[in-house]
Formats: C-alpha cells, structure tokens, sequence
C-alpha cells in the first residue's frame, strides 16, 4: 500500500485488497469532483456519485460509508499528491537551493493539475465532519512543515543569515498560499502565463525574500 493511504483507512470499507479500495477510490474522486463543481456538493447524490464512477450504489458503499467520506477522500487525494512530488524533489535535491525550487515547483504543479478539487475544498470544507475538519487541517498544516523545513534546510546547508523562526514560518504558508491563488486566480493567469512561467516568477520572489536576491 501506498504509504501515504494510512491517512484513510479509518474511511468505511468491507473490501480487504488496500490496492483495490485505492484505485476504486481515486475513481470514484475523479467522478465526484466532476459532479460537485457541475451540480454542487449538497445537490450531488450518491446515486448519481456510483452511476459516474461506473459502479452500482452497493459497490460504492462498499468503499464509502457517505457523500461526506467522498469529499474528504477528495482532500486527501490533493496532499496525497502534494506529499509525493514534494518529498521525491526534497529527496532528490542536491543542494538547499535545489531542494526549495523542486519543493515549490512540485507542489505548484499539484495546484495547477488538480485547481478543480482545490476549490471545491475551499468552498466546501465547511460540509464535512468535525472529525474530517480536523484531518484536513492537519494535513494542511503538515505539508507547510515540509516548506519550514526546506527553508531551515537551506539556511543550515548554505550557511547563510536567514530570518528568524516566525518569518520562516510566515514564509512556509505564504508558499502554501501562491500555489492555491494559481487555482483561485487561473482564470486570469492562464491568460498571461504558463504554470512554468508561473512558477518562475513566484520562486524568485521567494528567493528574493529570503536571501535578498534571485539566486
């Protein structure tokens, strides 16, 4: 299994293959996102949920007890992603600068192939249980730790003077923020920039930021 599944196996499932319930999941996401920007979350069944995916309403209660399962499965899929791309950049990376451009880069990329399910989360975090709320926000807050931790990384690995430990922190969620206000933004920015262009542009910023140059 996918080490990054663990997050949602307390999910309902009678199925017992974790392989299985991760495909079957990542399709029914793919139809749910598609049926909850066109017709909204609340107006969108389960029924209509099965029929999309290509399942029976028995088969995918089988992989989910509710609609609300389904959007939080939507969520996690998003820092799933998130979580791969970065961690692969970070572990690939051979220098601080390295690591925080691939980081960046990767995380961007999530945010432009998946702009769909991130706003839906924005507009409907509110629908789902407290006991999901609070996995959502964890995770958020976790991948911003990953940014902290690249940044901490390339301040001890270059040795240079950079800000002190809340500006890091600040800086951790204002990346966090850029690559969200790509998907909130896109209808103007796709109209001016490619997501590489994008990228560029922001990660300088960054750089500059933190080191006073573009470096």
């Amino acid at each position: 299994m996918d080490p990054l599944t663990h997050r949602t196996s307390d999910v309902h499932t009678l199925v017992k293959d974790p392989g299985l319930v991760e495909r079957r999941r990542r399709q029914i996401v793919d139809a749910a996102v598609k049926l909850f920007v066109e017709k909204g979350f609340h107006k969108t069944t389960t029924r209509q949920m099965a029929r999309a995916a290509g399942f029976s309403i028995g088969t995918l209660y089988e992989y989910v007890a509710s609609k609300e399962d389904v959007l939080y499965l939507v969520c996690d899929a998003i820092h799933a992603e998130m979580e791969r791309g970065m961690a692969e950049a970070l572990e690939q990376a051979t220098s601080g600068w390295e690591a925080l451009r691939g980081a960046i880069r990767e995380y961007f990329l999530v945010c432009d192939r998946m702009s769909d399910h991130i706003l839906l989360i924005y507009q409907e975090t509110k629908s789902l249980t407290p006991q999901w709320q609070k996995r959502v926000l964890e995770n958020e807050v976790r991948i911003t730790g990953l940014f902290k931790g690249a940044l901490e990384g390339l301040i001890a690995k270059e040795g240079i003077e950079g800000p002190d430990d809340a500006s890091l922190e600040l800086m951790a969620h204002n990346i966090m923020v850029l690559g969200h206000m790509w998907t909130f933004r896109r209808w103007f920015f796709r109209r001016r920039f490619r997501i590489e262009d994008y990228i560029s542009h922001q990660t300088t910023l960054i750089m500059r930021e933190l080191t006073g140059s573009s470096l």
